[in-house]
């Protein structure tokens, strides 16, 4: 199952990262007959900003005449695409979204179908793209970047004397030991997830519980446990604000994001690896593009999404690279001179017991459980 060879393929992503490289990146020919304006989306803070120096910034120097707007909606990215449709009005060129949203766009006749080999670079030793990326082409429409995970940072200064910093899943549920508040997403996935597993369910059998309306009950009963402890995020960069400022004991977020307040900005707050769970994030190019924009918009991709470009991302924030021709270039953070590898969620030392998101669970039952977690909310 694809499932289970993503989790093999991660595995991989870091295990020589601390090999580094230069890898040559012929000069690319003009663009033809293209717009020179692109509205790319994606989800703001320390991620969007990698994306900017490795990918956007490079090749604006190389092809000056064009310029990039960036929009920060991916959260919101479904229904807006949707909504753009229906008016017949597509103002986005490209789209950052998680592996589920890119199955349901594609699902939707809302993304573009991408072919591997023509569409995107082949690696340096001409390996194909389709190759390359393997099992990380998890839906026809998507074209895989980064390997991440969600997991939660805590505030080390806050640990309750004569108590063991928490190291366990659990612990988020464990007000006792681990007093204050927590923040969570504002929505089910993960949320859902870690309840399960904190109430007694095996990790093999979640997605089979979670599929029964009493599993979804099971789940929310766990998490009214906690819910008047808990600060909703909407937002990637809440929680490490929240963690910084001391408003919150503990918060799920995505490792990155926790990587740029402990390492970036020196913050007292560490890292809990346990059950972080694995998820892809990558490009959809929206259905129904003008010619001038599509052919853009697909010489960028094929740029953005080479081998090199891929392993600089990594030189910025702690996300693995999709492609397996990226691991050995995969060296220092390009300000902090620290090693990368370490940081990164697939690191053996910080796997060892992961959890590995459904993605194509979520995009068959992501709107109906929704609608329950919103009306729970609310209550």
């Amino acid at each position: 199952m694809k499932r289970t060879k993503l989790l093999l393929a991660t595995s991989v992503l870091t295990a020589v990262g601390g090999i580094s490289f230069a890898a040559s990146h012929s000069e690319m020919e003009a663009c033809e007959d293209c717009a020179n304006d692109m509205t790319l989306v994606s989800w703001g803070g320390a991620y969007q900003a990698s994306q900017t120096k490795a990918y956007a910034e490079p090749y604006m120097e190389m092809f000056p005449e064009v310029s990039v707007a960036w929009d920060e909606s991916s959260a919101e990215a479904v229904a807006k695409l949707r909504a753009m449709n229906e008016a017949g009005n597509v103002t986005w060129d490209l789209v950052d979204v998680v592996a589920s949203d890119a199955i349901r766009l594609c699902d939707e006749g809302l993304a573009m179908e991408i072919d591997p080999d023509e569409d995107l670079a082949a690696a340096p030793d001409g390996t194909s793209a389709e190759d390359d990326f393997g099992d990380l082409l998890v839906s026809d429409c998507f074209i895989p970047q980064i390997v991440y995970s969600t997991t939660f940072g805590y505030r080390t200064d806050l640990v309750p004397d004569g108590v063991e910093p928490p190291s366990d899943i659990c612990s988020v549920f464990d007000l006792e030991t681990y007093p204050g508040k927590r923040s969570l997403e504002k929505r089910p996935i993960n949320n859902m997830e870690w309840a399960l597993l904190c109430d007694g369910v095996a990790k093999e059998d979640v997605y089979d519980v979670l599929e029964t309306d009493e599993g979804q009950e099971q789940a929310l009963a766990k998490l009214d446990t906690i819910k008047d402890q808990v600060v909703w995020w909407s937002a990637g960069a809440d929680t490490p604000q929240l963690l910084a400022d001391g408003e919150v004991f503990m918060g799920s977020t995505y490792n990155g994001r926790l990587f740029s307040v402990i390492e970036e900005q020196d913050q007292p707050v560490a890292m809990m690896w346990d059950a972080q769970v694995f998820d892809l994030d990558g490009w959809i190019i929206p259905e129904g593009l003008p010619e001038d924009r599509l052919n853009r918009v697909k010489h960028f991709v094929k740029f953005a999404t080479d081998t090199q470009r891929l392993a600089d991302q990594a030189k910025y924030i702690s996300y693995g690279p999709a492609r397996e021709s990226s691991a050995p270039l995969v060296g220092q953070h390009a300000e902090l001179g620290i090693e990368m590898g370490p940081h990164m969620p697939t690191d053996p030392a910080n796997a060892t017991n992961t959890f590995l998101y459904n993605y194509e669970w979520w995009a068959d039952y992501r709107d109906d459980i929704d609608a329950k977690f919103q009306a729970w909310l609310a209550q």
